[in-house]
């Protein structure tokens, strides 16, 4: 791909942390290299923290995204895990950070409807649609494919969002044209 942007999306964890890499270039999608990064249960929070630092920072380093996209975590009943969770997101968005990415940020829901057609929907009809959509991916894990579809999203938007610009700029030039 010739002006292909490369993209990561992050599904954030504290056992496991989803990474999927693709590039973009206008309508096509190609994969790159998905996985997770996995922290010890047995280990303490901070090293758990840690682990998902260095294992962000080496897929960065090796696959070299130009944006980032990542999953907006939900809150759920169990508020002990809910700040877990949100301190493994933290991490997660703090090493594209440090590479000087773009981040942005998707709900859970925004996700499943720009790759399954709806707002709701199980983690095999993700992992399906993913494999639909980049044939190439191999997802190992859930978590994986959550994060392919991430990146998918953040794609599906790029496009969105650069045809609303070149719309405005097209409508400041006819408004010029008709002062």
């Amino acid at each position: 791909m010739r002006g292909a942007i490369r993209i990561i999306g992050i599904d954030p964890g504290l056992r496991r942390t989803g990474w999927g890499v693709i590039e973009t270039d206008g309508v096509k999608l190609g994969f790159i290299a998905c996985g997770s990064v996995s922290s010890g249960n047995a280990e303490s929070l901070g090293v758990r923290l840690r682990q998902i630092f260095d294992g962000l920072m080496g897929v960065l380093a090796e696959l070299e995204p130009a944006e980032a996209a990542i999953e907006q975590t939900f809150v759920n009943r169990d508020a002990a895990a809910t700040l877990k969770l949100g301190q493994a997101r933290g991490i997660a968005m703090l090493v594209p950070a440090m590479a000087g990415l773009s981040i942005a940020e998707y709900a859970p829901n925004a996700v499943k409807k720009t790759v399954i057609g709806v707002g709701h929907g199980d983690k095999d009809q993700i992992r399906a649609m993913v494999r639909c959509l980049l044939p190439k991916a191999t997802p190992d894990s859930s978590d994986a494919a959550d994060a392919l579809a991430i990146a998918i999203t953040h794609a599906h938007s790029r496009k969105s969002s650069k045809l609303d610009q070149a719309v405005a700029r097209a409508d400041r030039r006819a408004q010029r044209t008709a002062s």
